[in-house]
């Protein structure tokens, strides 16, 4: 029972370990692109189940403590939060953190090498047409890929 609060190192390398991670993988996540975010796919969430894995020796050693668990848990909500405070506060941080959107297509125009480039589907332009009433590409006023990796269609009138 006491093995729950011995810690396997000293508290302060938990803390540092955590920073380490939460931001070497935001960074990743970040390159890795809005379509991960938005548009899971099942491959998508098999690499989000096993970062979480990969990525627990880094951040435990070879602590097995509930004590250590706590300070990891409590250290990366930490982060997230600051994160979310100072992008609230940063709109460059904001734009590197979140993205910017991205036009996938104006007035009747689409951006395929944009398309490729943000590794979006052409279907998936086409399922966000559909959603809007959209009956071909010529029609389309504006199709934004979103920060949130949705994809966005407005129409033209007529």
């Amino acid at each position: 029972m006491s093995d729950l609060f011995d810690l396997g190192m000293p508290w302060f390398e938990f803390i540092l370990r955590a920073a380490a991670v939460y931001i070497v993988v935001l960074m990743l996540t970040r390159l890795s692109g809005k379509r991960s975010i938005g548009q899971s796919a099942p491959f998508d969430m098999l690499v989000i189940v096993l970062l979480g894995t990969a990525v627990q020796n880094s951040l435990i050693g070879e602590d097995t403590s509930l004590l250590g668990g706590l300070i990891l848990a409590a250290t990366l909500l930490t982060l997230n939060w600051l994160t979310g405070y100072m992008t609230a506060r940063s709109h460059r941080l904001h734009a590197w953190v979140e993205g910017t959107p991205i036009i996938l297509a104006r007035n009747g125009k689409v951006f395929w090498d944009q398309l490729r480039r943000c590794n979006v589907a052409p279907e998936d332009l086409d399922v966000a047409m559909r959603k809007e009433g959209c009956e071909g590409h010529h029609r389309i006023k504006l199709a934004v890929l979103e920060t949130s990796g949705d994809i966005t269609v407005e129409i033209e009138s007529g």
